[in-house]
């Protein structure tokens, strides 16, 4: 266990699951906060801080990054997005896979013994990332009001939107980069 990186990824927990952040923020944005700081934030640290754990959680990494897509899409779907919003229940097991996905996918992607296949990984996740943020952003009306029964909240989908791309695209891209300059430096090395 590495405690460096266990603490600062307990807080972080901590801090989105105990704040009032749906009092502080718009509330599809409270989601946003909650969803990176599992998936791009906490995940990472816990992988680091107990790499035994991760190792057991390992799948092949472009497989890890599909898993991670359809969970993240698929809450993103009005309909789960209501579950998880509004019942207590759908809002726990949204919480668990993502933070189930993001382990897996940095497990996965981490390991030593395939950094190219983990910069893959890691840079698809990038690229969904990044493109549903730029969705979330560039749509032109509130896509869960309806069906959350919320009144309009499209400044508040945008910004949560934007959290997604200023937090999940540049941690993974900037980690599969990092991860792809390993392996060319361990091919330069043999």
């Amino acid at each position: 266990m590495k405690p460096v990186y266990l603490f600062p990824a307990l807080a972080l927990l901590a801090m989105i699951w105990l704040a009032p952040l749906d009092r502080l923020v718009p509330a599809f944005a409270a989601h946003m906060v909650r969803h990176m700081v599992l998936v791009a934030l906490a995940a990472p640290l816990i992988v680091l801080a107990l790499p035994n754990i991760a190792d057991r959680a390992a799948v092949p990494p472009l497989a890890a990054a599909l898993a991670e897509f359809v969970v993240v899409w698929g809450w993103h779907l009005p309909a789960a997005h209501a579950l998880g919003r509004l019942q207590n229940l759908g809002f726990a097991a949204e919480q668990a896979s993502f933070l189930a996905v993001g382990l897996m996918v940095w497990a996965s992607c981490l390991r030593r013994d395939q950094p190219l296949a983990g910069a893959g990984g890691l840079l698809l996740t990038s690229m969904h990332m990044t493109l549903l943020g730029a969705l979330l952003v560039l749509a032109p009306r509130d896509i869960y009001a309806d069906i959350c029964g919320t009144a309009s909240d499209l400044s508040g989908q945008q910004i949560g939107g934007m959290l997604m791309l200023a937090i999940g695209t540049p941690i993974y891209l900037i980690a599969g980069l990092w991860l792809t300059g390993q392996a060319l430096q361990e091919r330069r090395q043999a």
